[in-house]
């Protein structure tokens, strides 16, 4: 059985005010834009994760919110502690404990750790040369995989089958 597995960056954040905590940045002007842009893009590509695992930072939390109207109705939402500052092995671990029965996961989190996981998961995809040069704000790789169980991710178990961005690559 195939599984589906969206890594998606945050959109743009704001950083107006240094004295501001980074898990409170919230997002630029930019950031905004882009997520509604990316609501357009995430229909079409027909993006529907059953789970979404989300940062609790800030930026994250409003990216989601804004592009929750692409996703579907009954999306269900964790917001992970872990996720903020994880290594792409963390989120591998993550992954690991979501039951089988768990078909389409979105892993909403900060870079490097989104492009770095992209680009371990993926043996092969048209667009695997553009995610290596480039992994922007509110982008998001859609990869399949191979495997029976989120337990068995390994390097290379993906093909990346999308790369969306606000804008062209």
């Amino acid at each position: 059985m195939t599984k589906v597995l969206y890594l998606m960056r945050h959109a743009k954040s704001d950083w107006d005010d240094p004295e501001l905590p980074d898990r409170e940045r919230p997002l630029a002007p930019r950031g905004v834009l882009a997520s509604r842009e990316m609501v357009r893009r995430l229909k079409k590509a027909g993006v529907a994760p059953s789970v979404v695992l989300c940062s609790p930072a800030l930026r994250a939390r409003q990216t989601l919110d804004l592009i929750a109207p692409a996703l579907g109705k009954h999306v269900e939402v964790k917001y992970d502690e872990g996720i903020y500052g994880a290594s792409s092995t963390d989120i591998v671990k993550r992954l690991g404990k979501l039951p089988d029965s768990v078909q389409s996961v979105m892993v909403l989190g900060h870079n490097p750790t989104t492009q770095e996981l992209a680009i371990t998961l993926a043996r092969s995809g048209a667009d695997i040369g553009r995610m290596r040069q480039k992994f922007p704000t509110a982008a998001l790789a859609m990869l399949r995989i191979d495997k029976k169980g989120w337990k068995h991710l390994e390097p290379g178990c993906a093909e990346l089958v999308g790369l969306l961005a606000p804008k062209g690559l």
